[in-house]
């Protein structure tokens, strides 16, 4: 009886259970686990600790890598695991568990991108090990094939984009509307020994910038805490030279609500066609909206929209847009 007061204690906690589900998915280490389940990196290690314990969960050493899972033996159906499955069922529905499974399939898809960690001979879905292949790796190679151009990173946060983009730009200049943000870039910069990059505190709604000062304005999922992205756009587009270029990546509008909660985003992301309706209500030419990532069952569709701010300006462009008007996603938005 002991025992089974022992078991039942540690299962009365909600955070345990959600980590047990989690866990009925698939492996994953401690800093998965945080992210998926939003709680502190001491609280998983807790919480991990005493289901352990408690034999309801195993880890794996993969490399320098510690992986938890499930300690349930193939084919086991005692109560105690019919239980715990009848309950993760019945919950699949509540918001708090679909917001933990988007996050699931959030660093599903960070896996399969991240060659190096998870890529091997012995990898489940049979991809072969090549030392080497990277994406990072990739997008720097393409970069070279750039001419030296002038580039904005609006609402560039801690840099890490700004910095890669400095490997093939001329100059780049990062702008943020936060201090401490920015503060933790340029030491990143600094670090790294980076200096053709300049930063600058400001508003992607009221760039601090010149009209016509940079080839290319990049809004790197940036667009979806603004709170007129219509004006973001505008802004991007007036601080391009003639023949520079807008590259937008944000979400495509889906129904997560918690994303506004747990990470402040304004916007649940954007129909396909409220981007290209920015784009040339700002005067851009040639805007092109298209996927740029899309896993199956991850309800977070990433979009890659671009436009060319034309040679001659066009009137239009010499009018800033009027206040983009809010609105939910839709059935017809989802992905």
């Amino acid at each position: 009886m002991q025992t089974a007061s022992a078991l039942f204690r540690v299962l009365g906690d909600p955070a345990r259970l959600r980590l047990l589900r989690a866990l009925a998915a698939d492996r994953f280490n401690v800093t998965e686990l945080t992210g998926i389940l939003g709680l502190a990196q001491s609280g998983v290690s807790r919480h991990l600790g005493l289901l352990k314990d408690a034999g309801l969960v195993a880890e794996d050493r993969d490399g320098i890598y510690v992986y938890y899972r499930l300690a349930r033996p193939a084919g086991d159906d005692s109560p105690l695991w019919r239980l715990l499955d009848r309950e993760f069922e019945t919950a699949a529905g509540t918001a708090a568990v679909r917001a933990d499974d988007a996050r699931i399939q959030e660093v599903r898809r960070v896996r399969r991108e991240n060659f190096d960690v998870h890529a091997g001979p012995d990898t489940r879905d049979g991809r072969q090990l090549v030392p080497g292949r990277s994406w990072a790796a990739w997008a720097r190679a393409i970069g070279l094939l750039l001419p030296p151009l002038d580039v904005v990173d609006l609402g560039c946060g801690e840099g890490y984009l700004t910095l890669e983009a400095a490997r093939w730009a001329r100059r780049v200049v990062g702008v943020d509307r936060s201090a401490a943000v920015l503060a933790r870039a340029r030491q990143l910069g600094e670090r790294r020994k980076i200096t053709n990059v300049t930063w600058k505190r400001g508003d992607i709604e009221k760039v601090p910038l010149a009209d016509g000062s940079v080839d290319v304005a990049l809004l790197s999922q940036t667009l979806h805490h603004a709170s007129d992205p219509g004006r973001a756009v505008y802004e991007a587009a007036r601080v391009l030279k003639p023949g520079g270029r807008v590259l937008i990546l944000d979400l495509r509008a889906h129904r997560e609500d918690w994303v506004r909660d747990r990470l402040g985003d304004r916007w649940q992301g954007f129909a396909d066609e409220a981007l290209t309706s920015w784009l040339t209500a700002a005067g851009l030419e040639q805007p092109r909206v298209q996927v740029g990532t899309r896993n199956s069952g991850d309800p977070f569709v990433v979009l890659v929209a671009s436009a060319t701010k034309p040679q001659v300006p066009s009137p239009i462009s010499l009018l800033p847009p009027r206040r983009a008007r809010a609105r939910r996603a839709t059935p017809q938005d989802r992905p």
